[in-house]
């Protein structure tokens, strides 16, 4: 079953990356690097109500966009010429509607699971699970989002949308999503740090709602969805994503088999945290079921000096969705986060490079009128590494020192 697993999804990327219209090679990164400001005149194009949040001070800054489901598409520490934290693929806008999926990319992006499975929302009832059939809702992949409220610190945005799923239920759903800059005082508070002078940073939070608008209870003969947030972010020959986990929990610390098994050069665990290379030139995604996970992630590009956090709800004991192409699994057991580096195909192509940073809601097991609520946000601090060593002991559970270490050198 694996292996069939394995071959699927290689023929659903080979195809995915070929509509796309993407000719990179292996791990070739956007000529040029945009900053922020790049980013910006070229996302001012395509979206004329594009919204872009500043904290106090002006530097620290994102830009959220309701025509692209209300995506934050990147952000910065430095001001407009500062670097832009947030994967964009250039190539995607100009590109003919894809029936699969549009990969626009954006530093966080809301999505609905779960994409596999007996009650999956990406394919049609009684169809295969293979990439011909599969498809991506258009209300979280190609349709506008409508603009709630907005201000120069947060924006509130909102969609109405009617789903079925691979059972053939037919969910009536409202999504509602506020996205907030944070002062650096507030960025202090939710991650019990201090930030030094020598240190720039920006943070955001996403509050991400999801409402039973029809008129029965979502339960397991029904099913029912999941609010997914992923971050995508450009990599680097020496990033290392990390996630802390709990060591005195029983069972498997994570699921490293999405797309095949990982490489054993590629992924280390120690001391309570997981390493995993996400330099853009190895294929591998993996997730870390709800017993073990802890409510923190992050990255850290040793030759940038880029750490990146992200901060999310987690709630151990509830139930979450597999979403793998399968109606062979228990649909009721699933990770409650993931994390994903992306790599070159059979073929030499590939989509990005990029890496991604995910976490999901348990399922949506409510009755008309309710909502479900998860919260999921995301920091970077560049600057004084003595400083960020600090946070990262703090924080994430390790030095950094033991990140740029953990693979051994780097290849040159």
């Amino acid at each position: 079953m694996k292996t069939k697993l394995f071959k699927a999804m290689m023929i659903f990327s080979v195809l995915f990356s070929a509509c796309q219209g993407n000719n990179k090679g292996p791990g070739q990164a956007q000529k040029g690097k945009p900053n922020f400001a790049d980013d910006l005149t070229f996302l001012q194009k395509w979206d004329q109500q594009l919204i872009v949040l500043s904290a106090s001070g002006g530097e620290a800054k994102l830009i959220v966009s309701p025509k692209y489901q209300g995506k934050v598409f990147t952000s910065t520490a430095e001001g407009q010429g500062g670097k832009s934290f947030g994967w964009i693929n250039y190539k995607a806008f100009d590109q003919a509607i894809d029936p699969h999926m549009n990969a626009y990319g954006g530093e966080d992006r809301l999505w609905l699971g779960p994409e596999g499975g007996p009650f999956s929302l990406f394919f049609a009832p009684k169809k295969e699970m293979v990439f011909d059939h599969w498809r991506t809702p258009a209300a979280i992949d190609t349709e506008s989002w409508s603009l709630v409220s907005s201000s120069t610190k947060s924006v509130r945005l909102a969609k109405d949308m009617e789903l079925q799923n691979y059972a053939g239920t037919q969910f009536k759903i409202n999504v509602n999503r506020q996205v907030e800059i944070l002062e650096r005082k507030e960025i202090e508070g939710m991650l019990s740090i201090v930030l030094g002078d020598k240190v720039k940073s920006v943070g955001f939070k996403t509050t991400n709602s999801l409402r039973n608008t029809g008129d029965f209870t979502w339960d397991k003969k029904t099913g029912a969805p999941c609010i997914w947030n992923l971050d995508m972010f450009t990599p680097t020959p020496e990033t290392v994503i990390l996630i802390p986990y709990k060591e005195e929990a029983e069972g498997k610390v994570a699921t490293t088999d999405y797309f095949g098994e990982i490489q054993s050069d590629r992924i280390a665990m120690e001391k309570g945290v997981l390493y995993f290379k996400a330099d853009g030139l190895s294929r591998g995604k993996l997730g870390i079921p709800p017993h073990r996970a802890k409510p923190i992630a992050g990255s850290y590009a040793v030759d940038e000096g880029v750490l990146t956090i992200t901060l999310f709800d987690v709630a151990n004991t509830a139930t979450y969705l597999n979403q793998e192409w399968t109606t062979k699994k228990d649909p009721f057991l699933g990770d409650a986060m993931n994390a994903y580096n992306d790599g070159p195909l059979a073929d030499g192509t590939q989509m990005g490079p990029f890496y991604e940073i995910e976490s999901v809601s348990p399922a949506a097991f409510i009755p008309p009128n309710e909502q479900i609520v998860h919260n999921h946000s995301v920091f970077h601090f560049t600057g004084d590494k003595t400083e960020l060593n600090t946070i990262a002991e703090k924080v994430l559970g390790t030095s950094l020192a033991r990140v740029s270490t953990i693979f051994g050198q780097p290849k040159k």
